[in-house]
């Protein structure tokens, strides 16, 4: 099948979505966001063998091709709304391109994100990249240079799941609840849209953990000007996690491991009763995990005792 024909069996069978003007078929897409919101806009590509293991389901890797947008949004206070996507493939595969197109769709079922134009074209390698394209208020915008001193650090869900299901991964050791439990949180990450949108009039910054629990945090403290200091037993560490991988290994992946897509943000210590009110109305875990403080840095502390910090997240270079 040529490029033409990809696009209208895979990709063209999405309702056109609310404030698309023009869709897929012409040179470019038209969007018209409500008149008292701003644009939000998002970019993220997944290259095969880089950012999922060789034989990862295509159904997962199109779901995931768009969650880690759809965070980028949860994490500026965003609404998800149109998205683009530009896919690189060495053959045009009808049995991988349908899977693949089935959890893009799941994905954007989810926040009714419609797909609105794109690009297809052969290569070497398999690679996507997804634009997504957001709307939200303008007194709501989260950026991650609004932090002070004095603020508390909250994350949410648990982290270092994903990092401990990829590894799980490629020891091939899947076989087990508390493995397929962990390779999903891979595979599937949760958006936090609903939450990143409600606590965007609280938060003083936010950031989406992609990198790392630590290294993410850290990219708020340098924007912000501020130092922190979190407590590695407060980290919420999933069960699932401890018994996979052990106490020990848990906790670093906690604090180092990448791809959870929680959200990290900063608040005014005062405001922990109505963070607690939105967690529950979301049905979410929210942690408190440190604090800010003049300065500069990281620092972490176990029973009391400061731990050496050492920023082990992912780099892409």
């Amino acid at each position: 099948m040529d490029e033409f024909e990809l696009i209208r069996r895979f990709f063209q069978c999405q309702e056109r979505g609310d404030g698309v003007l023009i869709g897929i078929g012409d040179d470019g897409a038209v969007v018209a966001p409500a008149a008292d919101r701003k644009l939000v806009a998002v970019v993220d590509t997944l290259v095969a063998g880089v950012h999922y293991p060789a034989g990862f389901p295509a159904s997962d890797i199109g779901y995931r091709a768009l969650a880690v947008n759809l965070s980028d949004v949860a994490a500026m206070g965003g609404t998800p709304r149109w998205m683009t996507l530009a896919l690189t493939l060495p053959e045009a595969d009808a049995d991988w391109l349908a899977d693949f197109a089935r959890g893009l769709f799941d994905a954007a079922s989810e926040y009714d994100v419609a797909l609105i134009g794109g690009d297809t074209t052969r290569g070497e390698q398999t690679v996507i990249s997804v634009q997504l394209l957001g709307d939200v208020r303008e007194d709501a915008i989260m950026t991650r240079n609004g932090a002070k001193a004095g603020d508390a650090i909250y994350v949410t869900g648990t982290v270092g799941d994903a990092a401990g299901g990829l590894e799980l991964l490629k020891t091939a050791a899947s076989d087990d609840d508390d493995a397929r439990y962990l390779i999903s949180r891979f595979a599937r990450p949760s958006a936090r849209v609903l939450f990143g949108a409600g606590v965007a009039g609280i938060a003083t910054a936010a950031i989406d953990l992609s990198d790392g629990l630590g290294t993410d945090l850290e990219k708020i403290l340098r924007a912000s000007a501020v130092a922190g200091t979190i407590d590695i037993q407060n980290l919420p560490v999933s069960p699932q996690l401890r018994r996979a991988v052990g106490e020990h290994r848990a906790s670093e992946l906690a604090l180092n491991g990448g791809d959870d897509y929680e959200l990290c943000f900063s608040a005014k210590s005062t405001d922990e009763t109505r963070i607690a009110e939105l967690a529950s109305e979301h049905d979410l875990r929210v942690t408190r995990i440190g604090e800010l403080s003049a300065g500069a840095g990281l620092t972490c502390v176990k029973a009391g005792k400061r731990i050496p910090y050492r920023d082990r997240g992912y780099r892409h270079f």
